[in-house]
């Protein structure tokens, strides 16, 4: 395995990410950022975040996938996301569960939630890009 995940002591442990990642291998994924578009490119869920987020992370193991790595190989996640508030807390939370559960793998990696005004298509609501390391 060429990721540990690390929670240390002085540091508190959330629910939805791990605080540390220590990538051991030789090649390194960086993926573009995924956003809410199925395979043919056209949009999923709009204005709903947890539809959005579902499919991004969908998207996001697609890409990973297209490199040879999946989600255990992910030391970093920096996701992107319109007019963040706390109270969309809840509807991220469900569409990344979602994900997980259609992914069959735990989805808590390392992140930096980043609220913006705006992406680059005016009916995206989440972004999220990866970056991954493979022995």
């Amino acid at each position: 395995m060429a990721v540990q995940l690390i929670d240390p002591p002085d540091l508190p442990v959330p629910e939805l990410y791990h605080q540390v990642a220590v990538g051991s291998g030789s090649r390194t994924v960086h993926t573009a950022g995924q956003v809410a578009r199925d395979g043919a490119g056209n949009p999923v869920g709009p204005g709903d975040l947890a539809a959005q987020a579902e499919q991004v992370y969908l998207n996001v193991a697609a890409a990973l996938a297209a490199a040879g790595a999946g989600f255990d190989d992910v030391v970093k996640l920096t996701a992107y996301l319109v007019d963040w508030r706390p109270e969309s807390a809840g509807a991220l939370v469900e569409g990344v569960q979602r994900a997980a559960e259609r992914l069959g793998t735990d989805l808590r990696k390392p992140i930096s939630l980043i609220g913006v005004v705006a992406l680059g298509e005016p009916d995206l609501l989440i972004e999220v890009e990866a970056v991954a390391v493979l022995d």
